[in-house]
């Protein structure tokens, strides 16, 4: 999964680290490309994240809440850079991190500003939108509450990593069909997979 988060000084060395390409969003954009290449040669769709930038975090999403609270202008010049050069990619991955600046209540994964105006907006991002882990300690409340906030917000995909038996039974009613334009950008991800194989084919269920 191409990351493509530009790292900063002050935030948390240990949440994005070594698995930042750069520290610049023009090498990174630069060698996300080329990882992006390579694996769609080899046959694999890439998810790009952590959508709209995980490199001011100060604290891990796996653990606790990061709240970032940078100015419109410095993100918009820094952080989204990467993933506006790559914007036409067919799949991303949120982040659970308070943008204060767009929405100083709610994480990307549950903010419609941050996935409406920003990351389908100002980014332009169009693809499968998947959310990061919901089972990270970043997101508070119910499993089930969790999974309808990200589908409110916008988000295509609700992604669980790590639930049991009974939090997956607890989920099934939040559950929702793949629909509208989420289901036409599952479609072209699938197309997208299909014509890297070359193997015509229809995904289950679509």
């Amino acid at each position: 999964i191409p990351m493509l988060d530009v790292p900063q000084i002050d935030a948390d060395p240990q949440v994005i680290g070594d698995r930042a390409y750069a520290k610049w969003p023009d090498i990174i954009t630069a060698i996300a490309h080329a990882h992006i290449e390579g694996l769609k040669k080899g046959g694999a769709l890439p998810v790009i994240k952590h959508l709209p930038g995980h490199g001011r975090s100060l604290c891990d999403s796996h653990h606790d809440l990061p709240r970032v609270g940078a100015k419109k202008r410095d993100l918009q010049s820094c952080d989204f850079e990467p993933f506006r050069s790559l914007r036409d990619e067919k799949m991303g991955m949120t982040a659970h991190i308070v943008y204060e600046a767009y929405d100083a209540e709610r994480p990307a994964t549950l903010s419609p500003v941050i996935v409406n105006e920003v990351i389908r907006g100002e980014i332009g991002f169009d693809g499968l939108l998947f959310t990061d882990d919901l089972k990270m300690k970043a997101l508070g409340g119910a499993i089930p509450e969790r999974i309808a906030g990200a589908y409110d917000a916008g988000c295509d995909v609700a992604l669980a990593c790590n639930f049991t038996m009974d939090e997956k039974k607890q989920s099934a009613g939040a559950l929702r069909d793949l629909a509208g334009r989420s289901a036409e950008r599952a479609k072209a991800a699938w197309a997208a997979v299909v014509d890297l194989k070359k193997e015509p084919s229809e995904p289950p269920g679509l």
